[in-house]
């Protein structure tokens, strides 16, 4: 089939959505499909369209401009989308998956009904908790109504959803919308989450052996909840002095957590890593630690926690949305509240305990297993498949 993905963000802007249309895109080109993505342009290196690294599926390129409240993005620019918009009208298109529910989703629902392709969109964001951190300025009542409005003139507009979660299902019923969907998680492609050498990134950053060490892979951002596990460390701290949390990642939150490490007094206790390479740096800072620690109440996936039981870390995370998802019938995790003392005293048991961090450790990638990308991605072959065979069948009526 010949496959045609559109994403408001893409790489280098690195967070979960970037990750998981990577993942769509390489599963699908390694089953023989012809995959192209259009995305914004970052500015990084010249020319509009460009290929993926691995040569595995074309990314096309559109001029983008950036956002006042949020510079890491980008909005590709209208007039450059049009002219996108009908050089890919002349390409022929089995399925079209929309990402995000911004200039992308208007070029996609455009082009679909211009072509008579089937489109798909996945719900990958929970935006009635996320916009009013990039929308403060508006009452939060008023904020999440506009969140759910737009939520279901979007999800009207296509003819599939994919949904990474049943808990994520439930809320977009409660939005009262009827478009059909699938369950269907990204997952992740294990063979990139083998190895990693925890004492060359400690050996590497000059982190003793022994010191007791917790690690976090996030998008600094408020609503990745980073805040509340410094303040977890802070109350770590008078049991485990020398406690170390490994934060890697970039994000706009950064200054104010910054600013709470000093608050709280625990500069000694944690240190900032920004975005590290995925291929080998970052599996190296997974290993490093005791455990992995989440709390972030508004993921749709949790693919980071995937990332970690691949990799055999014991990991400690509250249960919300796509995390209770992943987490569900585990055994390489222990589950813990929103509450810092709670928090705490589950990340205390682990560190406390070699024979805890073995069972856990060693549990992590038989749990990965059912969250293997590949099995994934014959599912949504099906689904385009089904979708295109039904519109050929309308056509020809």
């Amino acid at each position: 089939m010949n496959l045609l993905m559109l994403s408001d963000v893409y790489f280098p802007r690195v967070n979960g959505v970037s990750t998981s249309i990577r993942t769509f895109a390489r599963g699908l080109a390694r089953m023989g499909h012809t995959v192209a993505i259009v995305a914004p342009d970052y500015g990084e290196g010249s020319g509009q369209e460009r290929h993926d690294g691995e040569g595995e599926f074309e990314v096309i390129r559109v001029p983008a401009r950036t956002i006042f409240f949020d510079p890491e993005d980008r909005l590709m620019r209208a007039a450059d989308a049009r002219r996108t918009r009908i050089a890919l009208a002349g390409r022929q298109w089995d399925a079209i998956h929309i990402h995000t529910p911004f200039r992308a989703h208007s070029m996609g629902v455009h082009l679909a009904r211009e072509l008579g392709v089937p489109t798909v969109e996945t719900y990958h964001t929970y935006f009635e908790e996320y916009v009013g951190h990039y929308l403060p300025w508006l009452p939060t009542a008023l904020s999440r109504h506009v969140a759910r409005v737009a939520s279901r003139r979007l999800c009207h507009g296509v003819d599939h959803l994919i949904v990474p979660s049943a808990q994520m299902v439930e809320v977009l019923q409660r939005y009262g919308i009827a478009t059909p969907h699938t369950v269907l998680p990204t997952g992740i492609d294990l063979a990139e989450f083998q190895g990693g050498d925890g004492a060359r990134f400690r050996a590497q950053y000059g982190i003793e052996p022994g010191r007791p060490t917790l690690v976090t892979v996030s998008r600094l951002s408020l609503e990745k909840n980073i805040a509340f596990l410094l303040r977890v460390v802070r109350a770590l701290v008078a049991e485990f002095p020398q406690l170390l949390f490994l934060i890697a990642g970039e994000g706009p939150d950064e200054p104010r957590l910054r600013r709470l490490v000093n608050e709280l007094g625990i500069e000694a206790n944690v240190r900032f890593f920004g975005n590290l390479d995925r291929r080998t740096t970052l599996l190296d800072s997974y290993k490093a630690g005791d455990a992995f620690v989440f709390a972030s109440p508004t993921e749709t996936q949790g693919l980071v926690l995937i990332e970690a039981m691949a990799l055999g870390v014991p990991i400690v995370s509250t249960a919300v949305m796509g995390t209770a998802m992943v987490l569900r019938d585990t055994h390489c995790a222990l589950i813990a509240p929103e509450q810092v003392d709670a928090f705490a005293a589950k990340v205390a048991q682990v560190l406390r305990s070699p024979d805890l961090r073995a069972t856990l450790s060693a549990a992590g990638p038989d749990d990965a297993q059912r969250w293997s990308s590949q099995a994934l991605m014959r599912q949504v072959e099906s689904l385009y498949a089904s979708l295109a065979q039904g519109r050929a069948a309308l056509a020809a009526t």
